[in-house]
């Protein structure tokens, strides 16, 4: 549906030259949900903004349906731009006119008649459950509501196609959560493709198919976010993976010992990126080190049938058990810490 072909944009400025994208292709499926990650200023808005030609790109084309936007004529333009809906930061609504005249802008200026207007604005606010707020402003709503008559008004041409430029960020997490719930309900039910940027890895992990990564205006990594959590050890992956060392709980914290002596048992940080199930790492501990154990803290996620995160174990078992448990994790590269000794 969406074919980006080695795009490339440079920004200059006085004798500086700032190259923002260089020569990106990413292939985006129709109904599809894509996330694109990485550091602040790596080229990810430029992107977004290259896809509906709010920014012309210096080299490369981008295709949708068919049709390379950037060899449109303005009106042709004008007309491709109406079937992208576009969802920002900071919501860009109107302080000057209701909710319900907010999201009726673009069919306005569509010259849309004014029936077709009430019904289509009236069934957009209830699918994004705003029904009862149409003849209230801005002003008097909450984040979430902003975003959510943003996004009413980005659906207002039937787009197939929607962008949206760090659209949870200025939200706080339980709204964010449930925009992203909006928009996948929204993918679902009207098959629209979504093109989403982000710099937070929850926001990824909650709603996108597909993952592309940018690094200093190159395209570093793509594909699903599981296979790319598996296998990429590019460095901006792991910067948004990685988490810190797990806090000890109190009563651990201060009885620890930094150096083995007899009688003591180590407390070992587990680090899961994908290679091992924990429930199977535990089971081969029982079953064949037979090696007591107790969990003292675990951080783990799922994605399909792999797991990322971090468990933090105090092996309890003799000391050769104990020591043949840690060569296991070291000879199947299972990222493993002593954090002392208890």
């Amino acid at each position: 549906m969406i074919v980006i072909q080695n795009l490339s944009k440079q920004f200059r400025h006085k004798n500086q030259v700032y190259q923002a994208l260089d020569k990106v292709s990413l292939d985006i499926a129709e109904g599809d949900i894509v996330g694109i990650i990485g550091r602040s200023g790596a080229g990810k808005s430029t992107l977004i903004r290259c896809v509906n030609m709010l920014e012309r790109p210096d080299e490369g084309a981008v295709m949708i349906h068919g049709r390379n936007l950037a060899t449109c004529t303005p009106k042709q333009l004008a007309d491709e731009r109406k079937k992208i809906g576009m969802i920002f930061q900071h919501f860009n609504l109107l302080s000057s006119r209701t909710v319900f005249d907010n999201v009726a802008l673009p069919l306005e200026l569509d010259k849309t008649d004014k029936a077709t207007i009430h019904r289509k604005v009236t069934a957009l606010l209830e699918v994004v459950g705003l029904q009862n707020k149409a003849d209230e402003y801005p002003r008097s709503l909450s984040g979430g509501q902003k975003q959510r008559v943003a996004i009413a008004r980005a659906l207002a041409n039937d787009p197939h196609l929607l962008l949206c430029d760090e659209a949870t960020s200025a939200l706080d997490p339980e709204t964010t959560q449930s925009i992203l719930q909006l928009l996948r309900d929204i993918n679902r039910r009207l098959n629209i493709t979504i093109l989403l940027i982000t710099h937070e890895m929850h926001v990824v992990k909650s709603i996108c198919n597909h993952v592309a990564v940018i690094d200093q205006g190159k395209l570093v990594a793509q594909g699903t976010l599981e296979t790319l959590l598996k296998e990429s050890q590019h460095p901006v992956i792991q910067q948004f993976i990685h988490t810190q060392a797990m806090s000890l709980p109190p009563d651990i914290y201060n009885t620890l010992q930094p150096e083995y002596t007899p009688g003591l048992h180590p407390l070992v940080e587990i680090e899961l990126e994908g290679n091992v199930a924990f429930d199977s790492l535990v089971n081969t501990f029982h079953s064949q080190y037979h090696l007591p154990y107790k969990l003292i803290k675990a951080d783990i996620e799922y994605l399909g049938s792999t797991n990322f995160g971090r468990v933090l174990l105090h092996l309890q078992g003799t000391d050769d058990s104990n020591r043949n448990a840690l060569l296991y994790l070291n000879s199947h590269h299972i990222k493993n810490t002593i954090r002392g000794y208890a």
